[in-house]
């Protein structure tokens, strides 16, 4: 017979409906000139080799990177790079929005061409649902029916249309853009606004912030959170990755710059301490086919091995060292 609890994974039992969401890479590494384009994934790849697992993604822009007049080249371009990513990399594409006139090319150029490497399209400013049935559209005719949809929130409209958004199947994560955000605002919103310490400060920003989050958790997306334009502060970068981590229940954060991508990595880890009482727990948990338990002196059951899961899911996308007892789920 079968022990009890034995073949059965954590994400099935514990996440439900939750355990067909990908889980993501805690940092989306963003580059738009096709030089940095090519160090981004050199550098995707030696970390993975140091890893053991794709611990970033890897954006290639359109929308910010290409010239005015040159989309059709810079789209061709990225075709080509892509091509080039590890294997078992994780590659995407933000292209232009749905109303620029280069929309309908770069989709049908990119995804129709990509489709089988790409993990998902970014679309940027994304006011409504609409939009997305749009970029679903034309992902359809494309031909790229298998990929996701990733979208930019960069207005109060927006803002105010998360949660509908965030429900559409095709969507897998929101981000919040932050400059776009502020620059929306006509000035109402000063420029401190979009400072590593004023976009944790400002009432509008703040509270676009948590919507966005909050709509994600909502439909078991994953939020990502927005830039820190101080690329050479380090210090700025942690500061502004750990608030998002623990204060405003982000799980996924941009990069801009290389020097940004570590300092995401350990913000969004779980400790050394807490992995190996996660593990802990999901072991006693699975021992006893997932029934309540004493653990510790407390009592256990499924909503907190739900959370236990996530710290141990949450080690391996950042390439922590997992103990071996949780290394077999991965």
């Amino acid at each position: 017979m079968t022990p009890v609890g034995a073949l059965v994974h954590p994400r099935q039992v514990l996440l439900g409906a939750q355990a067909a969401t990908m889980v993501l890479p805690v940092c989306d590494h963003y580059s738009g000139v096709e030089a940095r384009m090519r160090k981004s994934l050199q550098l995707q790849a030696e970390m993975m080799e140091e890893f053991g697992a794709c611990v970033f993604d890897v954006t290639l822009d359109c929308e910010d990177g290409a010239p005015v007049g040159g989309e059709a080249d810079h789209a061709t371009m990225v075709v080509a790079l892509a091509t080039l990513a590890a294997d078992g990399a994780r590659v995407a594409v933000r292209i232009h929005p749905v109303d620029h006139p280069a929309f309908e090319s770069d989709m049908a150029v990119i995804a129709g061409k990509l489709s089988r490497q790409l993990s998902h399209i970014m679309i940027p400013k994304v006011e409504s649902i609409k939009d997305v049935l749009r970029a679903e559209q034309a992902l359809l005719a494309a031909g790229a029916g298998n990929l996701a949809l990733h979208v930019l929130i960069e207005s109060s409209l927006a803002v105010r249309n998360a949660f509908e958004i965030a429900a559409h199947p095709r969507v897998q994560s929101l981000s919040f853009g932050l400059m776009d955000f502020v620059s929306s605002h006509g000035g109402a919103i000063p420029a401190s606004g979009m400072s590593s310490q004023g976009q944790f400060t400002h009432p509008l920003v703040l509270r676009a912030k948590l919507e966005i989050a909050s709509a994600c958790h909502a439909f078991g997306k994953v939020p990502s959170h927005c830039v820190v334009t101080e690329f050479s502060d380090t210090a700025a970068m942690a500061a502004a990755a750990r608030r998002a981590a623990g204060e405003l229940g982000y799980s996924r954060m941009w990069s801009i710059h290389p020097n940004q991508i570590r300092p995401i990595l350990e913000a969004f880890a779980p400790s050394e301490a807490e992995v190996e009482d996660a593990t802990k727990m999901i072991a006693a948990a699975a021992d006893a086919g997932w029934a309540p338990i004493s653990f510790g002196g407390k009592l256990h059951d499924r909503a907190s091995y739900r959370y236990f899961w996530q710290v141990l899911e949450r080690a391996h996308q950042t390439g922590r060292q997992l103990p071996l007892e949780a290394q077999t789920y991965f």
